[in-house]
């Protein structure tokens, strides 16, 4: 009988972001059992392959839960609960929170344990001196530019990347960039994010007199809307009629500030951030969904909105042109480059209706290609038979 691997997905926050709980839910529909650790934040319900072992944050439960596990280790794995004890003494890493997190890891024991962010490397490094073995993430922020600004955790990467058994990069590019901190390029796989195709309408509509703009994504400078906007300002002296929608600025100050001095008020919307059903159709009204960031791996609201039929215009920042060809599938523009933006949108706004539809036929396959969910699914797994010496077909 084949032996069921027991692989630890691993974000610290439960449930986690639309990505993970996708992985978690395509892996646990196969030949694994997918081990959640970490701090519960909303009740969830996942099917008999997911185990979660989580600690709620409560003063209360977090003793229940140390003491069970620390009962647990004491009475079958005290050898191995001193080990891990001196190891998490000499890191520092020894205060009550962090045997809350540590000491479930220790007694389950998983196969695989995969760490979502590369932040938390040096943190969970002690898995490997128990025979579990060390697959690690690798994002757009926490390798394009943390690290950057940041010469400890630099120095950190340094250290530890050479030593994960494995690496999941979300880009050819940022698979490039993880190298620069000692990752062997023999121990990296990219895998693309995947979507659930039946989750998308296609429901682009050429005839639509408006030209709507749409953005998503959190109030943070790597997003670019200062360059959207400068775009838009652009846009409005050439006398183009558009709207500019930014969904999760809502409150953004210094956009607001530059949305007052460019005299776009009655030009550009910030909305709260929204339910990812509601950010759909956003998308799907758009005219088209403008990624202006300065940094990214591959952003999925671009993934989402070529599966939807929106037109997409992209910076090139990160691994957005392993997905969008410009004037194939997409539109791209150099970052920080709000001329050549504001460009691309006017010919955007003058496409015809025949090549718009081309375009539009282009992305979707490219989707179809690329970025399903069986697909991701499927790569992971190959990513794990690696790691635990067994290639699958």
């Amino acid at each position: 009988m084949k032996k069921i691997h027991k692989i630890a997905i691993y974000s610290g926050s439960i449930p986690s972001t639309t990505f993970v709980e996708r992985l978690i839910l395509g892996l646990s529909k196969n030949e694994c059992q997918i081990y959640l650790f970490g701090l519960l934040n909303k009740k969830v319900n996942y099917n008999s392959s997911i185990k979660l072992y989580a600690y709620k944050n409560t003063k209360s439960y977090k003793a229940f839960y140390l003491l069970k596990y620390t009962l647990l280790l004491l009475c079958f794995k005290s050898k191995d609960k001193r080990k891990l004890d001196n190891i998490l003494n000499s890191k520092s890493q020894n205060t009550l929170l962090d045997k809350v997190k540590c000491y479930p890891v220790l007694w389950h024991q998983p196969d695989v344990f995969h760490v979502q962010w590369a932040k938390s490397l040096e943190y969970w490094s002690w898995v490997q001196d128990f025979n579990i073995k060390l697959v690690l993430s690798l994002r757009g922020a926490h390798i394009n530019y943390s690290p950057i600004a940041n010469a400890t955790l630099a120095d950190s990467y340094k250290t530890y990347f050479p030593k994960v058994d494995r690496f999941h990069a979300v880009s050819k590019a940022i698979s490039k960039e993880a190298e620069k901190y000692g990752a062997p390029p023999n121990k990296i796989d990219v895998v693309y994010s995947g979507l659930d195709l039946k989750a998308f309408k296609s429901s682009s509509n050429p005839e639509n007199p408006n030209f709507n703009i749409v953005s998503v994504g959190r109030s943070h400078w790597k997003k670019g809307y200062h360059y959207a906007l400068d775009a838009c300002k652009i846009l409005k002296e050439r006398n183009v009629s558009f709207a500019y929608t930014i969904v999760g600025a809502k409150d953004y100050l210094e956009v607001m500030y530059q949305i007052k001095d460019l005299d776009l008020e009655d030009d550009v919307v910030l909305l709260k951030s929204m339910p990812i059903d509601e950010v759909k159709q956003k998308i799907q009204s758009a005219s088209v969904l403008l990624l202006p960031s300065v940094e990214e791996g591959i952003a999925n609201v671009v993934l989402e909105a070529m599966a939807s039929r929106t037109i997409v215009l992209t910076t090139n920042c990160g691994g957005m042109e392993e997905v969008v060809q410009d004037k194939i599938n997409g539109f791209v523009c150099p970052i920080r480059d709000a001329k050549a933006m504001a460009e691309q949108l006017i010919k955007i706004e003058k496409i015809s209706n025949a090549e718009r539809e081309s375009i539009l036929d282009k992305a979707q396959r490219k989707i179809e290609e690329q970025h399903t969910e069986a697909q991701m699914v499927s790569n992971m797994l190959n990513l794990y038979g690696k790691v635990l010496n067994e290639e699958r077909v």
